[in-house]
């Protein structure tokens, strides 16, 4: 396709320099995308304790302090905290805020002075809870790689374009989940956005899978399947987008045993999985196109996000699966502006279910497209 009419492989997402115009539009310039030529290669295996298993009181006194308020976004799922500045935590309520985040899966902290301390204090901020990710493809903050931009303004001919092609604009996924070591706990910092819309969308995977039969959930407990970044980085290829990392192609369990929590936990999107192991293309079809339905479509183990000004969101990888809601565009502007920064930290190597199915060494790095 040539590149004047490729459509965008995330319309959430800005692959090339951006327009004078919307650089001038933007309330956080120092967060407008760069492209700096960068390579990185692939992260290899690393020792990953997690923060939350060095809590001994499950009261949380560190985190949940006089003052603070805790309202649940939805029953199992979600919660607003307020009257907790992340940049004031110490060590033990870090540690805590680990594991609060891993039983309610995603935590809103609304008006937060770590959004205007800077790139470097956010950065420096996320590096207690993993090591960093860098992302093969997208815009970055100068200097500052670790960082993954969400930039959207206007764009009226490109929106057009993907919804020609596209019924939807969501793209549930789990982030970078081709990592042999794919990402825990995520921070996402809103710095601009639309008065209404633009929200986010997060499914419980454990809970979805609880929901399964026992005699599926005991086929699924043996499978793996092959999560991939060649099809993003080929897309932005074609587009005239720079690339930092090699494609990597790297064999999961599609279930995974939370280390925290204990819960099994669906590990399946449609953005980065290519292959389920040991299945024939008809049979692979039907079930993935049942489990993401069955994620997309289980509104009782779902939690809605609303974006504010100032508010930073913390949420687990291992456990949910997400989509933006790119509900914020008309037909004279395109997109409002939206912008959002995300910082990922790299955590365990997900754990399956049944650990002999991983004695070959399969559940790892491919050799296929390094």
């Amino acid at each position: 396709m040539a590149k004047d009419t490729e459509i965008s492989y995330d319309i959430n997402l800005p692959y090339t320099e951006l327009t004078e115009e919307t650089s001038k539009s933007t309330k956080y310039p120092d967060y407008l995308p760069t492209w700096e030529k960068i390579w990185f290669d692939t992260l290899p295996p690393f020792k990953f304790e997690d923060p939350a298993l060095r809590v001994k009181d499950t009261s949380l006194p560190n985190l949940l302090k006089a003052g603070t308020k805790v309202s649940h976004i939805q029953p199992g799922l979600g919660a607003i905290l307020e009257g907790v500045q992340l940049d004031q935590l110490d060590n033990a309520g870090r540690d805590e805020l680990a594991y609060f985040i891993s039983h309610r899966k995603v935590i809103v902290l609304p008006d937060q002075d770590l959004i205007d301390a800077g790139p470097a204090a956010q950065q420096g901020f996320m590096d207690y809870f993993g090591k960093r990710n860098y992302q093969p493809v997208s815009g970055t903050v100068k200097g500052h790689p670790g960082f993954h931009l969400i930039h959207r303004d206007g764009n009226k001919e490109e929106i057009a374009r993907f919804l020609e092609a596209k019924t939807t604009t969501t793209l549930w996924h789990q982030d970078v989940s081709y990592e042999i070591q794919p990402p825990g706990y995520v921070m996402l910092g809103l710095l601009q956005g639309p008065e209404v819309g633009g929200d986010t969308v997060f499914t419980a995977t454990d809970a979805a899978y609880k929901r399964l039969s026992p005699l599926l959930q005991s086929f699924l407990d043996k499978l793996q399947a092959v999560h991939t970044s060649s099809k993003m980085i080929n897309h932005v290829k074609a587009a005239g987008g720079l690339v930092r990392k090699d494609p990597i192609d790297t064999i999961h369990p599609l279930v995974r045993v939370h280390p925290v929590t204990g819960q099994k936990c669906l590990f399946i999107n449609g953005e980065f999985i290519t292959k389920i192991v040991g299945l024939k293309e008809p049979e692979q079809k039907v079930l993935v196109e049942f489990l993401l339905n069955h994620l997309m479509t289980g509104h009782d183990f779902q939690a809605r996000v609303k974006w504010s000004p100032r508010s930073i969101v913390l949420f687990d990888n291992r456990s949910l699966i997400h989509s933006a809601i790119v509900d914020y565009i008309d037909e004279d502007h395109g997109a409002k502006p939206r912008h959002i920064f995300r910082l990922c930290a790299m955590a365990e190597r997900p754990i399956p279910v049944q650990p002999e199915h991983t004695a070959n060494g399969s559940n790892g790095h491919t050799n296929g497209s390094n």
